[in-house]
């Protein structure tokens, strides 16, 4: 089925500003709050939100086989778990209600009054019930520098890591949409020079730049997803900032890996931007060596130009922009980690996410963390009003952004703004 939403010719009757995230070729999905405190399945077309419920019981969607309540719900998870084809069916529908030459909602200005809000109007929600989350560790660049940090220089990346997408099972309870402010966790570190740990608030909080991209009922127990068909269960992509607590992370993670230093907050982009949506902007991946084994070999492009950019804004100051990354960076893609998640009959059902890992490039402006920009806090970022970061103080806010950008179209995820507050103080 063709992807029609896509026309790069096709133009809106609602207003959209140029460079605008969200034009009509976009058509992302979400989840929000009317000011009427109706929660609704929806979309976005420039600076306006579109209820797809109320769309639905306007016989906006005839024709296309959907329950009686698939947009009136609280979460896209069912819509997810109807598969692809629906996916473009609906996609493509939106993209013909919109169109500049077609009158059907256009000219009627009772539908539109139901349908169409300004975007400062409605709140976003979390636009999944996310059963389960796991974060990969796919950026080369990032785990080299990570290794050259705390292992030994010359051996940075450990001896499986160029033969498997490494990663770890996140905690799902405390993933939050966008504007949604951050507690500094409390925790166990070890002190410079101690044998002992002490108790108190993490010392070294840390932005991660990640991408996340959503799935489908995938499979059942036992079975595995060919590599080849994995993108078939990839609804979308959202912008991922997966807090991190450095000094936590460094006492607690051997043995087994991440834990508290990872599950106290993620934040994510409220819109979920399709596959689809991206077609236009696939380019080939980082070259793999050693080849990987034959079920995680593929052919073709199944990387994607999203340029991504992170900002930090201190308490009543402007921003400063401290990183520009790329995702093409990544050297395992997104079909290769579901692949290899359950090559082992591992079951990924509708609304799990999938968080690509730190995404960094070669350059030190392109590092995706504190960590790797300050190297650890040696080297300090100078802000816009004077001050300095080694890592994230409270009050300050962590903005990521992320777009995709030819000479035709610009495909944006719009941002995650997180504000870290101090520790939580129980009442």
């Amino acid at each position: 089925m063709p992807i029609s939403a896509n026309d790069p010719t096709r133009k809106s009757w609602l207003d959209v500003p140029v460079n605008s995230d969200f034009p009509i070729q976009n058509i992302p999905f979400g989840v929000f709050i009317t000011k009427d405190d109706v929660v609704t399945i929806g979309t976005r077309i420039g600076d306006f939100a579109i209820d797809m419920g109320a769309l639905q019981q306007l016989g906006y969607f005839e024709g296309i086989e959907l329950t009686d309540d698939m947009f009136m719900q609280d979460t896209l998870n069912d819509f997810i778990s109807d598969g692809k084809k629906t996916w473009r069916l609906v996609r493509n529908r939106l993209a013909d209600i919109f169109d500049v030459v077609n009158p059907q909602l256009r000219d009627n200005d009772a539908h539109k009054e139901i349908v169409i809000f300004n975007v400062n109007d409605i709140e976003m929600q979390l636009p999944v019930l996310i059963g389960d989350y796991t974060d990969f560790y796919s950026s080369k660049e990032h785990a080299t520098n990570v290794g050259k940090m705390f292992r030994d220089p010359d051996n940075a990346l450990l001896p499986n890591w160029l033969h498997i997408p490494v990663g770890y099972h996140g905690r799902s309870s405390t993933i939050v949409p966008s504007g949604i402010p951050v507690h500094r966790p409390m925790g166990q570190t070890l002190p410079n020079g101690e044998t002992q740990p002490v108790f108190g608030p993490s010392r070294l909080v840390d932005f991660e730049l990640e991408t996340a991209f959503i799935t489908t009922d995938a499979n059942i127990m036992g079975e595995n997803i060919p590599v080849e068909e994995a993108e078939d269960y990839i609804f979308g992509m959202v912008l991922l900032n997966d807090w991190s607590a450095r000094d936590i992370q460094k006492w607690e993670y051997v043995p087994l890996g991440p834990f508290l230093a990872k599950n106290f907050a993620s934040s994510i982009s409220p819109w979920i931007v399709t596959l689809d949506a991206l077609e236009p902007f696939r380019v080939a991946s980082p070259k793999q060596e050693p080849t990987p084994l034959p079920y995680l070999q593929q052919t073709g492009d199944h990387a994607f130009d999203i340029n991504l950019e992170v900002a930090i804004a201190p308490e009543n100051a402007e921003a400063t922009v401290v990183c520009e990354s790329n995702f093409k960076y990544m050297y395992w893609t997104m079909s290769q980690q579901l692949a290899h998640h359950t090559v082992n009959g591992c079951r990924v059902n509708s609304g799990d996410m999938m968080g690509s890992g730190t995404i960094s490039g070669s350059t030190e402006n392109s590092f995706g963390s504190m960590l790797e920009l300050t190297w650890g806090g040696k080297n300090p970022l100078k802000m816009n009003d004077g001050t300095e970061r080694k890592f994230i103080n409270d009050g300050d806010t962590v903005i990521m952004k992320g777009y995709c950008q030819n000479d035709q179209v610009r495909i944006g995820f719009g941002e995650v703004s997180t504000k870290l507050l101090p520790p939580f103080e129980r009442k």
